[in-house]
């Protein structure tokens, strides 16, 4: 079994606000450590279930965060950014038998995560079918156009949730509580377990009816912080401005959808 693992830091246990994310703040070894252990775990867990190989993509901000030496030697590590169109999945491909998300965070507009937002802060919002789509949501669909099945996701309570309305045979594990500005956490070694164990329970299953239905066609809408941007992105073929801060373009292929946000986020 072979398993490829995209890891983000804004879901992973007790992380509260924008400093703990930057690597030049003092604040960010602590989180640095949780999202490696958090990914840790998730290793073992799927190294239990029979994975002969796991292929960890680190998917924040520099894509330079997670420590190899803290990671379990089976590892394979992907760090930085191709600037392909897989982006937070680079590196997965058909052979892989599942894919594993930790420390993923609720989508843009969500009081559900105090760091909620969808690929970065530029924009209010990426509206995919009239629904606002997370971070979860954009790799789910490349994992489906891949053909490979999502396993397990770890992240706040409010983005389990919305995985569970998604595809309730993904296994979740809620690592923390997010309310407006705070959030409510357990102590990261229980989580940390709790991720360990149901990983592990979850690719013992079979995984055929995990694979996240791919719509047929893609209605796509982003509202921008500013209205330039809006404007400037509305010259992207494909592309309407919408009001003065709106783009929207539709697409019936994912990968057509990818090239687009490539260029336009």
């Amino acid at each position: 079994m072979k398993v490829f693992i995209s890891a983000d830091i804004e879901g992973v246990n007790h992380i509260c606000s924008w400093d703990e994310t930057e690597s030049s703040h003092p604040l960010y070894a602590e989180f640095k450590k949780q999202m490696t252990d958090e990914v840790r775990m998730a290793c073992i867990g799927a190294h239990n279930a029979g994975a002969t190989e796991i292929f960890v993509k680190d998917a924040h901000d520099s894509a330079l965060n997670l420590s190899i030496y803290d990671l379990p030697e089976y590892v394979t590590l992907h760090r930085g950014w191709e600037g392909s169109l897989s982006s937070m999945m680079a590196g997965l491909e058909k052979r892989f038998d599942a894919v594993i998300f930790i420390g993923y965070h609720s989508p843009s507009r969500s009081s559900g995560n105090p760091l909620s937002h969808t690929m970065n802060t530029k924009i209010h919002h990426i509206k995919i079918n009239g629904k606002i789509a997370s971070e979860f949501d954009l790799n789910a669909y490349y994992a489906s156009t891949v053909g490979v099945p999502i396993a397990f996701l770890s992240g706040d309570l409010n983005l389990t949730k919305l995985v569970k309305e998604t595809n309730p045979n993904i296994e979740t594990v809620a690592t923390k509580v997010g309310n407006f500005g705070a959030v409510i956490s357990k102590h990261p070694s229980v989580t940390n377990l709790e991720i360990q164990k149901t990983v592990e329970k979850a690719l013992k299953k079979d995984l055929h009816e995990n694979i996240v239905t791919l719509p047929k066609t893609f209605e796509v809408e982003i509202q921008y912080r500013l209205p330039k941007q809006a404007y400037s992105n509305s010259f992207f073929p494909g592309c309407k401005l919408v009001g003065t801060d709106k783009v929207v373009f539709t697409a019936n292929n994912y990968i057509d959808v990818l090239t687009a946000l490539h260029f336009i986020l």
